[in-house]
């Protein structure tokens, strides 16, 4: 009787009901958020994760213009049929540097988290510019005019505000930026010093011509490194636990 009292004073009165579902919701807040700050990170590192280069980097910011995660996610779920189909299940490390993530469950077209190296950088020009002539079914559409030169006068500056938002870009990469991205879209050009400065970062004419850089080479790039940086050979099992 005292209950069914109690809340029906509470239900009637609306500044009281107001104020203890602040009471509730910030104890609950408090219980979640406040642990948080004891610990560096809430991912488990994985070897081989790395900041993108700056023309995947660029390439990166053309895919989410145009808008390709409204069909594509990059989410491997861990179910069986998703494993046979697209490799092993996505982990958090592999999008810690991402701003905003690309994960998502509307698939429109396959899953991208695996998709690199899985075809030539020509086979992904051609299905980026007439789809059709590939996949004869597709809804895609084509994106021939990512053949236009790809603006990246802001390049130091757009590494600079990953930094400061946590992504580990040093000062060197930074300050070697422009030559970075131009040296991984010509494979005529000395690439030591960007090799050193990203691992397993491939160097090619993406988009087919070694004498320019484009928008069509920087989302290539990007599309072409997805699911390649890390060897689930060498993720032990406690890691994958804490993912």
């Amino acid at each position: 009787m005292l209950k069914k009292f109690t809340h029906g004073t509470i239900e009637r009165n609306v500044i009281l009901l107001s104020v203890l579902t602040l009471i509730t919701v910030s104890i609950g807040g408090l219980a979640q958020i406040v642990p948080l700050f004891t610990v560096e990170s809430t991912i488990e590192r994985v070897q081989g994760v790395r900041p993108y280069t700056p023309l995947e980097l660029m390439g990166r910011n053309i895919y989410v213009r145009e808008g390709c995660y409204a069909c594509h996610s990059q989410m491997v779920r861990p179910f069986r049929d998703e494993n046979e189909r697209y490799g092993h299940y996505s982990l958090a490390a592999e999008s810690m540097y991402d701003r905003p993530f690309q994960w998502g469950s509307k698939r429109t077209g396959p899953d991208l988290a695996r998709v690199g190296g899985r075809y030539s950088d020509d086979w992904q020009a051609a299905h980026l510019r007439a789809p059709r002539d590939l996949v004869p079914d597709t809804v895609m559409p084509a994106y021939a005019f990512l053949d236009r030169p790809l603006d990246y006068s802001g390049i130091e500056a757009h590494l600079r505000a990953q930094r400061a938002l946590g992504v580990p870009y040093s000062e060197e990469m930074v300050a070697n930026a422009r030559a970075d991205l131009e040296a991984q879209a010509r494979p005529d050009m000395d690439a030591s010093g960007f090799s050193s400065r990203y691992a397993r970062a491939r160097q090619a004419a993406f988009d087919g011509n070694p004498q320019r850089v484009t928008e069509m080479d920087a989302l290539v790039a990007y599309l072409q490194m997805l699911g390649t940086l890390v060897d689930f050979r060498d993720v032990t099992p406690e890691q994958l636990r804490q993912q």
